[in-house]
C-alpha cells in the first residue's frame, strides 16, 4: 500500500509541476504557435529519467519505493514520453535494434492515429 500511495503522491506532484512549467514556458512565448512548452517538459524528463536512471542502475541509491514514486510517479505524471525514451534507449543500448526501432514507430504512429481516431469517434458521436 506504501508504494501506491507514494506512486500517487509523485503523480500529483509530477503533473503540478507540467502545468506550472508548460504555463511558465507559454507565458514565455508570447504568440508563437509551435507547442514548445510540451518539448520543453518531454526533453527536460527524458533528461531526467537518464540521470536517475544510471544512479539507480550503477549505484543502486533507490529502493523500490523510491523508485516508483520517482520513475512512475512523479515523472510519469511530468511526461510519460520520458519512460517511451528510457525504454526505447534501453531497448537500443541492449543491442535490440529492431525492438527498439519497433518501438519508436508504433509509438508515433499509433499514438497519432489513436489520437486521430479520438477526434473521429468524437465527431461522430457528437455530431459535428
Amino acid at each position: 500500500m506504501e508504494r501506491w500511495i507514494l506512486v500517487g503522491l509523485g503523480g500529483m506532484i509530477g503533473t503540478l509541476l507540467r502545468y506550472g512549467t508548460g504555463g511558465l514556458i507559454a507565458k514565455l512565448k508570447g504568440g508563437a504557435t509551435f507547442p514548445v512548452e510540451t518539448l520543453v517538459i518531454n526533453v527536460a524528463g527524458c533528461l531526467a529519467i537518464g540521470f536517475l536512471a544510471v544512479l539507480s542502475e550503477t549505484r543502486g541509491i533507490f529502493d523500490p519505493s523510491a523508485r516508483g514514486f520517482l520513475f512512475v510517479g512523479l515523472l510519469g505524471g511530468f511526461t510519460t514520453f520520458s519512460t517511451f525514451g528510457y525504454e526505447t534507449f534501453h531497448l537500443l543500448r541492449e543491442g535490440q535494434l529492431a525492438a527498439g526501432l519497433t518501438s519508436i514507430a508504433l509509438q508515433i504512429v499509433l499514438g497519432l492515429g489513436a489520437v486521430w481516431g479520438g477526434a473521429a469517434l468524437a465527431r461522430l458521436v457528437g455530431g459535428s
